[in-house]
């Protein structure tokens, strides 16, 4: 097999002996071999083509050149100009294929311009009306009579929805889908009569049935969501003797009340899709899976026939035939879902990257360079060749950073707020400077920079976990040369509509596009916003600090009086650092208001070193409190089937490169709805909480010392396929909830005990016992085992009997997720 890539590469010489036909010569072409190897290989003398397989079009450019290649040729031909043109008719297609007996088409109302000769006459076909029409204009009548019958005709079945689009080879890839209610018989009739006066002769307008919707089950959600969609795409191909056969099928699910395309959904596998619509028997899937086989099978060897009538001169050749076609079966979810039925020609038949579901996550392969060094975990990471003796820059302290890197043998210099800091005697060099001025960061950077530069400091790299330094760092690393994200996209990723916002402007290439995974969300710097935001942004929604952290005054409106409540008590309550150091404040108390999405909450932390994926470690959390969203439990790995969990990473790698972010040690924070993974947050630094505990404990990997290395510009040697060497779940624990367990049979005291013992895994949060109205977690208490299963009942028993179980927290609620 032999790819072009120009079709300059290409020749055609008349055939010696068959008149009217060419030999197709290749002259320069990429070929391909075993164990991934490619070459440009340059052909001399040409080699000739035995088989000719091209992306074609009408328009100007190489679609247009490739379909002249592909016009008359000696060998045979996977697709042509003139049978693309057919295929592309949907209402030819469709009329071809609702003659069969075993393939169902949406029920379909036609108007068409002067039809091809294909279409005039022949037999009536189930559920499929064509109107012939001699003339556009005054047709106002027709339209409303032949519309209004076929809304109420029972050939739409139990179909809420209309859609009216136009058919025909022009309109591929450029027409508007436009959506109705199946009751508004006006807005039809109005589209139907514009979209007659863009009609060429031998194009169609059609008003056809919408399958009814999916309704995926969310257990603990306020509210029922979007109703979603499903449609299953399949590839099926000519083998030998001409026989059809299914080659590929991938389902796509999105919302009923957007259209659903390739590049607008993400793809899952068939099981997945039809699990989350109650249907997780292997033989419901198996009879669905048949039935779509059978319908995808039948539509080509419809195809076929229909080819073996036509002349070589309608087929564009004598050698010219279809030999894949992709097909579209929107199905119905009402138990056992029946597949309608759309063609795609083969011009199109390959659907993008994004529709192939990942099976599984794997990180890109490592050179044999970086991967020389084998990872050392725990203990021995000061060892790390390369990372000893490197100079690090850390703007503001934290102490378990400091003692960590000092363990590495690393020359730590310091920069904080605070001349008295614990850690100014511990590092190699201290900077005393106001770093909490954060509208002053892009100066303070500048003046850092020269206080550096006046000590004589030769950095190796610069980096800091805590949220409020991060753009300080990245522009103290512009400003000293060091390897570091730009600024810019750290900025993107600190303030959270704006990472939701650009993420929504990125439609791809390429695929899957990040806005697949973003949210519609509107910023608030005032009481006039919350106005706006309310009528823009679908309630219920989420209200948040837009540089918030630790779900600090987070919570769930449904609608615009408790958009204004919450407004106001952040803007009262939260204001400067000091009324809640750490959660941002420094940054301001602006807000946003996003869309609520349903699904199961996941952290996904990613090692990302010249914009490639090293890493990445799924985790489930638990169902939050609402209306807050403290976290209250969680469980590593993830017991996500592994296609869910490549959704996952592929979503939160997709949103840090869309943000800019190519290197460093990230936390994204995702919902797994039934349309795919949706963004909730970027941390554009290494996880809090346990989460580095965690994985450490879990795969060896320490996430820190990933992060030291990617700052210093070396790429870290981590496990291609990171396995877990067993289970943690925990919960966490809140001062408002557990203060009297605290105080007693869950002191800090019976904790570290515990922990010291081996029987649960211990990480303080907060140091001290003070209740509020806007907290954070506590601690988390863990607990380890060789299952989920295991891991899981042994925390429940021992929340139980150290009263961190009750009423008020049920602990055994929020692990329930964890299946």
């Amino acid at each position: 097999m032999l790819l072009c890539l120009s079709p300059a590469w290409l020749t055609k010489v008349p055939a010696p002996g068959q008149p009217g036909e060419s030999t197709l010569l290749v002259s320069k072409a990429v070929s391909f071999h075993s164990g991934g190897l490619t070459f440009l290989d340059d052909f001399v003398p040409p080699r000739r083509a035995t088989y000719f397989l091209a992306g074609l079009g009408l328009g100007p450019g190489p679609g247009r050149e490739a379909a002249e290649l592909a016009r008359d040729l000696t060998c045979p031909t996977g697709a042509s100009a003139e049978l693309a043109r057919l295929l592309e008719d949907r209402l030819l297609t469709r009329r071809l294929l609702a003659q069969q007996g075993d393939v169902a088409v949406p029920a379909t109302l036609a108007f068409t311009y002067k039809p091809p000769a294909l279409l005039r006459g022949g037999d009536a076909s189930p559920g499929l009306r064509l109107v012939e029409l001699n003339g556009k204009e005054g047709q106002e009548a027709l339209v409303k009579e032949e519309v209004g019958t076929f809304l109420h005709s029972e050939a739409l079945g139990d179909a809420l929805q209309v859609a009216v689009k136009l058919s025909g080879w022009r309109w591929r890839g450029r027409q508007a889908l436009r959506l109705y209610p199946r009751a508004e018989l006006g807005p039809v009739v109005d589209t139907v009569l514009a979209l007659l006066e863009k009609l060429e002769e031998e194009e169609s307008v059609l008003v056809e049935a919408v399958c009814p919707p999916a309704r995926l089950p969310f257990p603990g959600s306020p509210s029922p969501g979007p109703e979603l969609a499903l449609r299953i795409c399949a590839v099926v191909c000519r083998t030998q003797g001409d026989r059809p056969l299914l080659s590929k099928m991938v389902c796509g699910v999105g919302r009923v009340d957007r259209p659903l395309r390739h590049q607008s959904s993400l793809p899952q596998t068939l099981e997945v899709a039809l699990a989350q619509c109650g249907l997780g028997e292997a033989s419901q899937v198996a009879v669905v899976r048949q039935r779509v086989k059978a319908a995808a099978e039948a539509a080509l060897a419809a195809v076929q026939a229909l080819e073996a009538g036509l002349s070589a001169e309608q087929r564009g050749g004598r050698q010219a035939r279809t030999d894949f076609l992709g097909e579209v079966h929107p199905a119905s979810l009402s138990p056992p879902p029946s597949p309608a039925f759309a063609l795609a020609p083969p011009t199109s038949v390959t659907p993008p990257a994004c529709c192939s579901p990942p099976s599984s996550y794997s990180a890109p392969s490592r050179s044999t360079a970086s991967s020389r060094w084998p990872f050392l975990p725990s203990g021995l990471s000061h060892l790390w060749p390369g990372l000893c003796c490197r100079h690090l820059l850390l703007p503001s302290a934290q102490c378990k950073l400091i003692s960590v890197c000092c363990r590495w043998f690393l020359q730590v210099h310091l920069v904080d707020s605070d001349p008295n800091h614990f850690a100014s005697q511990l590092v190699q060099t201290f900077i005393h400077f106001n770093v909490t001025e954060h509208q002053r960061d892009e100066e303070n950077a500048r003046v850092l920079a020269e206080l550096v530069r006046a000590r004589g400091l030769q950095l190796d790299g610069c980096f800091s976990y805590w949220d409020d330094c991060l753009v300080l760092t990245a522009l103290l690393c512009q400003e000293l040369g060091l390897p570091s994200n730009p600024p810019a996209a750290m900025h993107l990723a600190k303030q959270k509509s704006r990472t939701q916002l650009h993420l929504l402007s990125r439609h791809g290439p390429p695929w899957p596009a990040p806005s697949l995974y973003a949210v519609p969300c509107c910023p608030l710097e005032s009481e006039a916003d919350v106005d706006r935001a309310a009528r823009q942004v679908p309630l219920p929604g989420v209200m948040k600090l837009e540089f918030g952290a630790g779900a600090v005054g987070v919570r769930l409106v449904e609608d615009a009086s408790q958009c204004h409540e919450h407004f106001s008590r952040i803007s009262r309550d939260l204001q400067v650092e000091a009324d809640h150091p750490g959660i941002g404040l420094g940054w301001g108390n602006a807000m946003l208001l996003m869309e609520f999405i349903e699904g199961t909450e996941h952290d996904v932390d990613l090692v990302l070193f010249g914009g490639q994926l090293l890493a990445a470690f799924v985790s489930d959390n638990g169902p939050t409190r609402l209306p807050g969203f403290t976290e209250t439990a969680a469980c590593m790995p993830t017991g996500l089937a592994p296609e869910q969990e490549a959704q996952l990473v592929q979503a939160a790698f997709r949103c840090c490169l869309g943000c800019g972010l190519l290197d460093g040690v990230f936390n994204v924070e995702l919902k797994l709805t039934g349309a795919g993974p949706r963004l909730i947050e970027i941390n554009p630094r290494m996880g809090g909480f346990y989460l580095r505990d965690w994985i450490l404990e879990l795969y060896g990997v320490d996430l820190l010392l990933a992060a030291a290395m990617v700052a210093c510009g070396l790429r870290p040697a981590l496990p291609a396929r990171p396995r877990a060497r067993g289970h943690l779940v925990g919960v966490m624990c809140l001062v408002s909830q557990h203060l009297q367990a605290l105080r007693s049979t869950a002191s800090r005291e019976t904790l570290k005990a515990l922990h010291d013992q081996g029987l649960l895994r211990l990480n303080l949060l907060e140091e001290a016992l003070v209740p509020g109205e806007y907290e954070e977690p506590y601690c988390s208490v863990a607990c380890a085992g060789p299952s989920l299963a295991e891991a899981r009942l042994r925390l429940l028993g021992l929340c139980q009997g150290l009263g961190i179980d009750g009423p008020h927290y049920p602990v055994a609620y929020f692990l329930s997720h964890f299946k």
